[in-house]
């Protein structure tokens, strides 16, 4: 049976709302927030552990389903949901998740992988995460300044692919390369200067490939170029300089995932 909570000053709602805007409070708490009918049952639905659920009562006689989901359970007057709405079209789900804790001993030769360095669009991140479940790659290394891949934006764009598949922050992007490079991975940098087509260049990898991508303004760093093993580009017209971070990383993506020789 849920509690009812009126106040938009409730200690739950502010905790809530601090998780969905402070990146250092998500990661002191181990915590994150989602919002979205679709979203939170996706992830409720994984291997993440559901702490909180509010909704609103349109809300819940629309999809009785969310009595059933673990965790404490809140209904939420629909001035209390305006405030927990990170969105505009807002649909009076919101939840508070435990946020999955992996590290490096995931990382096994033959894998697949994805590196950000200093993506700092969540929209792009989000996509990025979604494209790499999407075609079969088995996790995401973070470092450089990435958006929060547990912030409410990121989470929208990834569409609960944050719970597909394992995620790592890292500090240091070039010392994760050059590790990567001494397990036989082939570390292949996306960037457009000194870089060959992507035309011809193989699928796959027998001792695993990690596909590594910067910032759509500023790209890799030259340290986390130098460390990968070659630098790959996707062939274009001249019509356009570059592809947004997100259409072109799930390019390449899809040609090192089921893209077929």
């Amino acid at each position: 049976m849920e509690s009812v909570i009126t106040s938009r000053e409730n200690g739950k709602v502010k905790y809530a709302c601090k998780l969905a805007q402070s990146a250092a409070f998500r990661n002191q708490e181990r915590s994150f927030f989602a919002e979205g009918l679709k979203l939170c049952l996706e992830l409720a639905d994984s291997s993440l552990h559901l702490k909180v659920i509010f909704y609103t009562e349109k809300a819940l006689n629309k999809t009785p389903a969310l009595a059933d989901l673990p965790g404490e359970h809140y209904l939420v007057e629909d001035h209390v949901a305006d405030k927990l709405a990170q969105s505009q079209s807002s649909q009076g789900v919101f939840g508070v998740f435990e946020m999955p804790r992996f590290g490096w001993e995931l990382i096994q030769p033959g894998m697949r992988l994805l590196a950000l360095e200093g993506v700092q669009d969540p929209g792009n991140v989000g996509t990025l995460i979604r494209s790499a479940a999407a075609f079969g790659f088995d996790g995401v290394l973070l470092a450089g300044g990435c958006a929060s891949p547990w912030s409410p934006k990121t989470l929208r764009a990834g569409m609960g692919a944050c719970a597909k598949l394992p995620i790592l922050e890292l500090p240091h992007m070039p010392s994760a390369i050059d590790q990567l490079n001494g397990m036989g991975y082939t570390t292949l940098a996306a960037a457009l200067y000194n870089s060959r087509p992507l035309t011809g260049t193989p699928h796959s990898y027998p001792g695993g490939v990690c596909l590594v991508i910067g910032s759509e303004g500023q790209g890799l760093t030259e340290e986390t170029q130098k460390a990968c093993t070659a630098a790959i580009r996707i062939p274009m017209t001249q019509r356009v300089e570059s592809l947004n971070a997100g259409v072109a990383g799930s390019v390449l993506l899809w040609y090192f995932g089921t893209g077929e020789e």
